[in-house]
């Protein structure tokens, strides 16, 4: 356990990040599931808005963004 002060608010932070990022993570995750199971133009919209905000926050990388909404316009594309 932290000792220090700024070690046990480090730790508070760390938790609530790991809370946000698990989150962002999660629904870009859910949301590319629902597009696998019905491919339409309004699930790909939501796995797009996901993935996006998921590398904006830095949940992921940039190229793995672009790389997961080209898998999702091919599934789309696909069916």
């Amino acid at each position: 356990m932290p000792i220090t002060a700024s070690a046990k608010k480090a730790l508070r932070q760390s938790i609530r990040r790991r809370a946000r990022n698990l989150k962002r993570s999660n629904a870009y995750k859910s949301a590319m599931k629902d597009l696998k199971k019905s491919a339409s133009a309004d699930q790909l919209a939501k796995a797009y808005q996901a993935i996006d905000k998921a590398a904006k926050t830095g949940v992921i990388k940039k190229n793995k963004a672009a790389r997961l909404k080209s898998a999702a316009a091919k599934l789309l594309v696909k069916k």
